[in-house]
């Protein structure tokens, strides 16, 4: 890249420099001896010392405890002592995970100075497994935007092009990533929160299968909540196809509730040799368009599939129009919003969803439905569930854009509602970003995000590669 606003090279150089190493090559370096955990930490915060100020992707650090961590680390594998994958492997965490000891905020004014005392779930594993965490990274208040600022910690800029966002709401973590801060971020999704920002960032994330990574512990709701979100997920970001799979088989496994009954195994992936796949691609959608730029890209990596022997098919669909699943996508997204909200926001919604001429209304009549009014949205979601199933019998998995554009501008104009994108110089709704995500998600499906290039505007694509539910090391393999 040449824009002096980058700080990222495209892509990085493993051999420059350290900070560079997958998660898996660092933890074999620290267990052969190569490098001790404590002189990662200190390549790494002395990375984000030097070269967060203009990024704001990591906003609390937690140095002395992660440097006795460090430590111990070193002096356990001198006694002969290895606790696991990650092994003494520093690394930064999304502030909506709780995390024993660290202030947790989730960007909310109301939670600025909430300093966990116990660990979320999937943060407790990656500690299971050795995990050395120095950090959190930034989101927007309560991980509710496509963008990654809020009042507490202000915002989050993109390592590529600064005066653009890194996406959300994720972005804190993704930042991280393409700026060489952490080898392994936790992020999570709900609504393309892993997807978008390593879209935007050129980092790779996993939407795992709904519910086989119990994310207990993570704000929304209030501290102490026990309810998991309809269709959000925790889920592993990273700069390696490797490092999701390594953090997927340390994430996923029934929570403490399941755990004395059952057990989780995921099935390998569907084929050994890429040309045995057959691929759909949906790139094509009159309602949600994408940027000729992002397409180019996409369709550079299509290409490269078929070089690779895979049999690939443009046209197969599941028995479902998009607009029918990204219809039901938003109604049951709005309900799993809501969750936080008092009776008397739910009632001001609901009246604000009856004035339909005014911006926001249909949103705001899904956050206020009926319970009657979400079963009949679930038993579609459903059905829509089970169309997948009878096409994923035909086709390994399905190539779909992550989002319509590079990443956008900053915008905080208010309301949400009303911001706009440029999609091949159209003005588009905001909520767009959404929808391509929405339309998986919504299925409790897998998806994997890898990076597709860089776009004739600098910027990096990513492509989404969704599958039949529980099959996540299809995704990953594809």
């Amino acid at each position: 890249m040449n824009d002096d606003s980058s700080l990222v090279s495209s892509p990085p150089h493993p051999a420059a420099d350290g900070a560079w190493r997958s998660a898996a090559t660092v933890a074999t370096a620290i267990r052969t001896g190569a490098i001790s955990s404590r002189d990662y930490l200190e390549l790494l915060l002395d990375r984000v010392d030097r070269l967060n100020p203009p990024l704001n992707a990591v906003v609390t650090l937690d140095v002395e405890h992660a440097r006795r961590e460090a430590d111990a680390a070193d002096r356990a594998l001198a006694e002969g002592r290895h606790l696991g994958p990650l092994h003494g492997v520093a690394m930064t965490i999304k502030d909506s995970f709780q995390t024993i000891g660290m202030r947790t905020t989730s960007g909310a004014p109301e939670l600025s100075e909430h300093v966990a005392e116990v660990d979320a779930v999937p943060v407790a594993r990656l500690r299971a497994a050795g995990a050395v965490i120095f950090g959190k990274t930034n989101l927007p208040i309560y991980a509710g935007d496509t963008q990654s600022y809020n009042a507490v910690f202000g915002q989050t800029n993109n390592p590529w092009r600064l005066e653009r966002t890194p996406g959300g709401s994720s972005g804190g973590s993704a930042a991280a990533l393409a700026a060489g801060f952490t080898p392994f971020e936790l992020g999570s999704d709900i609504g393309g929160s892993i997807r978008g920002p390593a879209s935007t960032c050129g980092v790779f994330g996993h939407k795992p299968s709904y519910g086989i990574v119990p994310a207990l512990g993570q704000i929304p709701g209030p501290p102490g909540t026990l309810t998991q979100a309809d269709i959000a997920v925790a889920g592993p970001m990273a700069r390696t196809v490797e490092d999701l799979e390594l953090g997927l088989d340390l994430l996923a496994g029934p929570d403490q509730w399941h755990a004395p009954g059952y057990r989780l195994e995921l099935p390998p992936p569907r084929h050994k040799d890429i040309s045995d796949y057959r691929v759909a691609v949906w790139f094509e959608e009159a309602s949600c368009p994408i940027d000729d730029r992002v397409r180019e890209r996409l369709e550079a990596a299509v290409e490269a599939l078929e070089a690779a022997g895979a049999t690939v098919d443009r046209e197969a669909r599941p028995d479902f129009t998009f607009e029918y699943a990204t219809r039901v996508f938003g109604q049951l997204l709005g309900a799993a919003m809501c969750g936080g909200f008092s009776h008397q926001e739910i009632e001001e919604l609901a009246e604000r969803g009856l004035r339909e001429e005014e911006e926001g209304a249909l949103a705001a009549r899904w956050a206020s439905q009926r319970h009657r009014a979400w079963l009949s949205a679930n038993e579609r979601r459903l059905q829509m569930r089970r169309k997948w199933h009878e096409f994923f019998k035909e086709w390994d998995a399905v190539l779909l854009p992550c989002l319509p554009t590079t990443a956008i501008p900053h915008d905080h104009s208010e309301p949400m509602g009303a911001r706009r994108i440029s999609v091949n110089g159209e003005q588009r709704p905001y909520g767009e970003q959404t929808l391509w995500v929405g339309l998986t998600g919504v299925a409790y499906l897998p998806a994997t995000v890898i990076p597709a290039g860089v776009a004739s505007d600098g910027l990096p694509v990513g492509l989404q590669i969704a599958g039949p539910f529980l099959e996540d090391r299809t995704t990953l393999a594809v």
